[in-house]
């Protein structure tokens, strides 16, 4: 695997283009079954070496934390020109919700046209809450829960009606080729056709509601990236994009973290670039930040160097 560097990124990159104003991200953490600090690390590094965002970070209280701690934890949405959502409180009923006050916040904040984008397992989350189920599209759901989406020789999308195929997972860490699906999407426009992406864990089996609040699962969303996975034997989608109400989500598969592992897949130059890019556009509907001229290649990986501390 190449390395580049990333200062060399942040030129590649270019920054947003002039008179776009600063982006105001801010990123929510603080449970996950993944390492969410090396998670958070990743992100807050790829938004600011992108040039053009102003990073924040709101921890939730641990599980478990007394009521008063959850009731002091009110995220003012409205300041920010995207939230990037890295928590996961677990997949199951029993899994840790947001205070009934953040939730409500966050849908009308997207609806009213904030950005989102969902990161990793925050996807997984928030399984009886309806307006997540929707925003996200698909989700760590068994498939008892609704349809999924796979992607044909064509690359068409099609529907797996619901109780068929499998239900969610991944197999163990592997190297695979990423197809760009949508070349004319802002997000992927400019990206390479096939890029390998290193050390990922690939998920299938994700699932959404039949229908959102506007028409069935498929039209609603666009998948940008897919990739072949040897455990479904289907083309799964990676980074797909919604809009909802008024406001724009952006999904990614990618970026597993494991806490005491090595984690290459998240400096990934491929994978920083859809992330940089796909929060620009949930932020405004447009994307000004390049793709930069080093890019990984069918065949070969383009690693971004680690900056410790950073």
């Amino acid at each position: 695997m190449n390395l580049i560097s990333r200062r060399g990124l942040v030129a590649l990159a270019g920054g947003l283009l002039p008179g776009r104003s600063r982006i105001r991200a801010l990123v929510i953490d603080g449970i996950n079954n993944h390492d969410w600090q090396a998670g958070t690390k990743a992100i807050v590094e790829t938004l600011r070496a992108a040039g053009g965002f102003e990073v924040e970070i709101s921890t939730t209280p641990q599980a478990g934390a007394a009521a008063g701690e959850w009731a002091a934890w009110r995220p003012d949405f409205a300041r920010y020109g995207v939230v990037v959502n890295n928590f996961n409180g677990g997949h199951t009923a029993a899994g840790v919700r947001w205070p009934a006050a953040v939730e409500q916040a966050l849908a009308r904040y997207v609806e009213r046209g904030g950005g989102l984008v969902i990161f990793h397992a925050a996807n997984n989350a928030f399984l009886e809450w309806p307006e997540y189920n929707e925003m996200i599209g698909l989700g760590w759901r068994g498939k008892a829960f609704g349809p999924g989406l796979i992607v044909d020789e064509r690359e068409r999308v099609v529907v797996a009606p619901a109780g068929e195929g499998l239900d969610p997972g991944h197999g163990p860490r592997h190297d695979f080729v990423v197809t760009t699906r949508d070349p004319r999407h802002p997000i992927t426009d400019g990206f390479p056709k096939l890029w390998m992406h290193p050390a990922e864990q690939l998920t299938h089996g994700q699932h959404g509601p039949a229908r959102t609040t506007r028409g069935a699962l498929e039209r609603e969303l666009t998948v940008l990236t897919y990739a072949w996975s040897k455990d479904s034997l289907r083309r799964e989608p990676l980074d797909w994009v919604r809009r909802w109400g008024r406001g724009r989500i952006y999904t990614t598969m990618l970026g597993h973290t494991w806490a005491k592992e090595e984690n290459p897949n998240v400096r990934c130059a491929g994978f920083r670039t859809m992330l940089a890019r796909g929060a620009e556009w949930a932020a405004t509907g447009r994307v000004s930040l390049a793709v930069p001229r080093a890019m990984p290649t069918a065949e070969r990986a383009l690693l971004v160097e680690s900056v410790p501390g950073d």
